[in-house]
């Protein structure tokens, strides 16, 4: 029975909880990060992101992106004491050096180049792949 119950663990690790950190994926605090401060019902939470500039609301939950980050908070925490569990626990550069963080800030990088950039950027992957190419090849042929 142990070796069942080892083989039977849940694989889902996001639940909706007070102190989880959600990303906001619609309206007008899209991409911003918040916090669940309390769990209105099935569909709806109350958020707040004092470090990011979301003010208390609540939110649907197809508007937010759950993410891996939980704050060791209580339910309906205030302000103050919230801005400052934000900053111990240093959200911002955790979630920036997240691969989702450095997917969005690839992301926005590359909306912001021009065509001439975008050219370029073109190029170097191209030559990018010829001299991997090369050196396979080259390893490969030594192998022999």
């Amino acid at each position: 029975n142990i070796e069942k119950t080892n083989l039977l663990k849940m694989g889902f690790k996001r639940f909706v909880q007070v102190g989880r950190v959600v990303y906001i994926n619609y309206g007008p605090e899209n991409g911003k990060l918040a916090v669940v401060l309390d769990i209105i019902d099935n569909n709806r939470v109350l958020v707040e992101g004092p470090t990011t500039g979301v003010e208390r609301q609540q939110m649907p939950l197809k508007r937010v992106n759950l993410t891996d980050y939980v704050l060791p908070i209580q339910r309906g925490f205030r302000t103050g004491n919230l801005t400052k569990a934000i900053n111990d626990f240093d959200l911002e550069g955790k979630f920036n050096s997240s691969s989702w963080g450095q997917r969005l800030s690839n992301r926005q990088l590359r909306a912001g180049l021009t065509d001439y950039q975008r050219f370029e950027l073109m190029l170097l992957r191209k030559q990018k792949s010829y001299l991997l190419k090369r050196a396979v090849a080259k390893a490969k042929k030594a192998a022999k």
